[in-house]
């Protein structure tokens, strides 16, 4: 009698479309904070209602970046293994 094998399983690392997700808005997150930061004058701030929208909003999107990596950090995602090919 043949006993089976246990479904083995790995993570899906670099594949995690989360990450992919986190690495797209952490990048525009950088840019708008950096441009909140240093390249929005008086003008840009009255536009927006008296907010500077592009600080809040690059906040805003490396906040959603640290919640995306976290979730993949604490539950990865899990990819079954192939069994090797002479098996």
């Amino acid at each position: 009698m043949a006993t089976p094998t246990p479904n083995r399983t790995r993570r899906a690392g670099a594949f995690d479309i989360r990450l992919v997700i986190a690495l797209l808005t952490g990048v525009y997150g950088i840019v708008l904070t950096i441009m909140g930061i240093g390249f929005t004058d008086d003008a840009d701030i009255a536009k927006s209602g008296g907010i500077n929208i592009n600080l809040w909003g690059g906040i805003g999107m490396l906040v959603f970046t640290a919640l995306f990596v976290l979730w993949a950090l604490v539950r990865p995602l899990r990819v079954p293994e192939e069994p090797p090919a002479g098996e």
